[in-house]
Order: C-alpha cells, then sequence, then structure tokens
C-alpha cells in the first residue's frame, strides 16, 4: 500500500497496539494496582525504547535532540503521562472503563483545537464530520445504559466524570506538544524524551506519597509483572511511538481521531477473549465509527 496514508495508518496501528495495551493492563491493575503499574509500565517501556534506538540510530540515548525537542517533549511527557494517565487510571476505578472511555472520545475535537491555536492546523469539513461521525459512533458503544441489581440506572459521580475529563484533556495536550516539539525529529527516541519524563514524574509522586514499598512488592507478583510487560511493550513503547509517527505525518485532530477507535477494536477481542456480550448498539457504533474513519481516509488532506 502507498505511504500516501502513512500517517492514518499508524493512528490505525496505534489503536490496535492499545487495545492490547488496555485489556493488558486491566489485568495488571487488578494484581498490582493502577499506581504502581502506572510507573513499572514506564520503565520498561524506557528499556525497550532504549534497545531499540540503540539497533535502530545506533544511540541508545537522545544526545543529538535539540534543545526545543527535549523541552516541549519532556512537557509533553509530564502532562500526557503523569497527569493525564493518572487521572484517566483512577476514572477506571470511579466511574468504569466505559464511561471513562467516554470522556476520552473528547481528545480528538481538544487536540484538534489545540493544534489549531498552537500550530495554525486547519481541518476540512470533510475531516470535521468524518470526526464528529467517528466520535458519535465511539460514544454509542461507550454510552450504553447501565443499570444496578434492582433495575435503577447508575448515576456517574461528579468526581469520576472530571477525573475523565483530566484524562483527555491531558492526552489531548499531550499529543499537540508531541507534534510541536518533535518537527522532524525520530518519534521513537522522542518518546524516550517523554517517557522519561513522566518516570521522573511518578518517581516524585511515589516519594511524596511514600509508595516505594508497594512499588518493590509488585515486582514480586508474576502474572501482574507478566501482564505490564505485554502492555509496556504495545503501549508506551511501540503505541506511544507509532502515535507520535501519526501526528508527524498527518493533522493531530485526524491522528487522534484514528487513535480513539480503541473503544470500537476492542469489541472483537471482548467478545472471542472475554466472552462479553456485544450488543447490537455496540455493533451499530462500530459501523458508524468505521464509516467516519473512512471519511478521514478519503478526505483531501492526506498524509503530509
Amino acid at each position: 500500500m502507498s505511504l500516501h496514508y502513512a500517517g492514518e495508518l499508524a493512528a490505525l496501528a496505534t489503536a490496535c497496539c492499545w487495545t492490547i495495551t488496555s485489556m493488558s493492563f486491566e489485568a495488571a491493575g487488578k494484581r498490582i494496582g493502577s499506581l504502581s503499574l502506572n510507573g513499572i509500565r514506564l520503565a520498561m517501556a524506557l528499556v525497550f525504547l532504549t534497545f531499540w534506538c540503540w539497533i535502530q540510530r545506533g544511540l541508545p540515548l537522545p544526545l543529538d535532540a535539540s534543545g526545543h525537542a527535549w523541552g516541549w517533549l519532556a512537557l509533553s511527557g509530564v502532562i500526557g503521562f503523569a497527569i493525564g494517565d493518572l487521572c484517566l487510571f483512577r476514572a477506571f476505578v470511579v466511574i468504569g472503563a466505559r464511561l471513562s472511555m467516554l470522556m476520552m472520545s473528547l481528545v480528538p475535537p481538544m487536540t484538534a483545537v489545540g493544534a489549531w491555536i498552537l500550530m495554525g492546523e486547519q481541518l476540512t469539513g470533510i475531516e470535521w464530520l468524518g470526526m464528529a461521525l467517528t466520535i458519535a459512533g465511539i460514544s454509542w458503544v461507550v454510552l450504553e445504559r447501565r443499570k444496578d441489581e434492582s433495575g435503577r440506572p447508575i448515576r456517574a459521580p461528579i468526581k469520576g466524570v472530571l477525573l475523565g475529563f483530566g484524562g483527555a484533556a491531558g492526552q489531548a495536550l499531550g499529543l499537540v506538544l508531541s507534534k510541536y516539539g518533535m518537527r522532524d525529529y525520530d518519534p521513537f527516541a522522542g518518546t524516550w524524551i517523554r517517557i522519561l519524563a513522566g518516570l521522573i514524574s511518578f518517581a516524585v509522586i511515589y516519594s511524596i506519597i511514600g509508595w516505594w514499598p508497594r512499588v518493590t512488592a509488585a515486582f514480586k507478583h508474576k502474572s501482574g509483572m507478566a501482564f505490564t510487560g505485554l502492555g509496556a511493550f504495545f503501549g508506551p513503547f511501540l503505541g506511544v511511538s507509532l502515535s507520535l509517527v501519526a501526528v508527524q505525518l498527518t493533522h493531530a485532530g485526524v491522528a487522534a481521531t484514528l487513535i480513539g477507535l480503541v473503544p470500537v477494536i476492542i469489541l472483537a477481542p471482548a467478545h472471542f477473549i472475554a466472552k462479553e456480550h456485544i450488543s447490537p448498539r455496540a455493533i451499530a457504533g462500530a459501523l458508524l465509527a468505521v464509516a467516519g474513519s473512512a471519511l478521514l481516509f478519503l478526505s483531501d488532506t492526506p498524509s503530509r
């Protein structure tokens, strides 16, 4: 296939990676706790990236990055990994994965607005329509009415909604700042800088709240570490690197929309692996999201 849509394809590959990651981290979080998981996954990903950059570039560390790249990519790492993911992982606990993923459907418009303000990126009418259809499809999938055992509707706590919003804002701003800081720099080396900044942030958090004993104990949980390693490979290492490839080669808003297909892509493994029931509404939402993604591919402004 032509590299004409390389940015869009990288965004779709990111969504596939993050589908594997979300299932892996769900299993890991139940075993070692979400806060310990956040830091350990970044440490593992940093090891993966160091070896990859050594093999690919001959430089295990991004010593050739400019001061501009170091500053903005590090800031995006703190905002995206430390602040955004901390909010998102806590939202999973407070309001559950489905509503949390609904809040994450705000990432594409947030990213598009941020890229317009910071870099002057303009989207075409077809791209806005494709983005709207994709977000609508995702929302349709994750916003099915939930009821408790007595049949009464379950209302989401305001705290959880705000945490979900914080997670979405963190990811959106992290993507925009990554693109602004990276420019033509290597995406994998750029991810190394982002992850280092996020890892340092979590080290500070662990020190402040006295969490290090729990982090140390987590390493003794074999199955928890196995799921963490799998998630770290497809998430902070491969998935995040591909997301930087995507925002480097196409509009940030378009990339964020395609990356946001995770709640739709995850339907198949959730049904066949986790044996979850998939409703007709979920299937309809998936088709709507795919239609929106097709519009993004057929727009007049492919990868640049």
